[in-house]
């Protein structure tokens, strides 16, 4: 399960917000907020017209959270249209099921659905839960071939010195990223004394980040390398590890190696912890045509004019299964899923994705809001469903 940093506004700061901004001098997606936002504290349990506004505005109000912008190119990437793909489906009601704001295919470069909902649109963001996960692995590799990470085999606490002494100085980055640590970790949310609970509630100590304050403190349960246990903390600790690795904000180095080389056309943002880092194992917030870029970007092998930004072989290894999670068919590599056929997919929460198929030059960018919650199975399996239905059309035109 993936995690967010918990965010509150009372109805008092509402107010006065409201009144001295101005109402009318917000933009829509603003106001929608501040229409709906809860005193609840965990956007988990939002309602869903709750999340159907916070999805697409986390980054507009201060009081709620902060975050770092992130530049577009001066040159954005174009998405020439293609000849429309003819489905074998109903897609209006596929987008129904899944109560989708985007979805778009892009197949052979070319840009041949695109599709809005929920009074979304190409000018909006949208946050993109543990999608970001896979932007994070991609900014590993980008530090190693800059050579500010010198090996994939490190130890943890060579980079994060404050968690010297901690179950971490076993863990390598490589195990870090394939979630293969072997520290406890807890990632139910419906359990009060989960390390997902325990974590948002927790008190770091000064000068030091929430999540090295907090996961330092674990024990091991198993050796390094032999057990996949899916954690969102550990990503947001990969993201403390570019950072100290490259001596700049994530966001700074996300815009500088990806945003604006590959060609992105809008800002984005990525929404900060409480101790002012990146959430890097969730939460930018972009526009549904970047994250299609961001797929053809890794697609075409993450190259900038013909330079990969990544070293020789590090995307296969990265997309490829280096963990078991149990489902035949199906593992895990450096922060992506991956399928036996060679496909792949970065995946948040409440129907965000990114689906990469190299073989049929395919990449399918996602966003929704689940009615049935944040990892529903029905809405999880039609997506998996979806996706097979496009390779198959895209199969019928050969």
């Amino acid at each position: 399960m993936k995690t967010l940093k918990k965010i509150a506004l009372g109805t008092l700061a509402t107010l006065v917000l409201a009144g001295t901004v101005g109402w009318f001098s917000l933009d829509k997606e603003t106001r929608g907020l501040l229409k709906t936002v809860p005193t609840n504290r965990d956007l988990l349990f939002w309602s869903v017209p709750q999340r159907d506004a916070a999805f697409r505005a986390l980054d507009r109000i201060p009081l709620l959270a902060k975050w770092r912008v992130v530049q577009p190119s001066s040159t954005p990437r174009s998405l020439p249209p293609g000849q429309p793909l003819a489905l074998p489906l109903d897609l209006d009601a596929y987008m129904a099921g899944q109560r989708s704001s985007a979805i778009l295919i892009v197949q052979g470069g070319k840009l041949r659905v695109e599709r809005y909902g929920l009074d979304y649109g190409p000018d909006g963001r949208w946050t993109s839960f543990s999608v970001a996960k896979s932007f994070t692995s991609t900014l590993v590799g980008a530090a190693l071939k800059d050579g500010h990470i010198k090996s994939m085999d490190d130890k943890v606490s060579d980079y994060i010195t404050s968690m010297k002494g901690s179950a971490y100085d076993d863990v390598s980055i490589r195990q870090l990223l394939t979630m293969t640590s072997g520290v406890r970790w807890n990632e139910d949310y419906g359990d009060p004394n989960s390390d997902v609970a325990r974590f948002n509630n927790h008190a770091p100590e000064a000068g030091v980040p929430a999540i090295v304050s907090y996961l330092r403190q674990l024990p091991r349960q198993a050796p390094a390398g032999e057990r996949w246990l899916y954690s969102t903390g550990e990503t947001n600790l990969v993201g403390i590890l570019v950072s100290e690795a490259t001596k700049r904000p994530l966001a700074q180095y996300l815009e500088e190696k990806i945003w604006k080389p590959a060609g992105m056309e809008q800002q984005a943002t990525w929404i900060l912890s409480k101790t002012g880092q990146e959430i890097s194992g969730c939460c930018i917030q972009a526009a549904a045509r970047d994250y299609a870029r961001m797929g053809q970007f890794i697609l075409e092998g993450a190259k900038v004019q013909g330079q990969g930004i990544l070293p020789e072989g590090w995307l296969q290894d990265a997309t490829t299964k280096r963990a078991d999670i149990g489902k035949p068919g199906r593992g895990y590599g450096y922060q992506w899923w991956t399928y036996d056929d060679g496909s792949f997919a970065a995946r948040g929460i409440f129907g965000q994705g990114i689906f990469i198929d190299p073989k049929r030059q395919l990449v399918i960018a996602s966003n929704a809001n689940w009615a049935g919650g944040a990892s529903s199975p029905k809405e999880s399996e039609a997506r998996e469903a979806f996706y097979k239905a496009v390779q198959q059309a895209v199969d019928a035109e050969r």
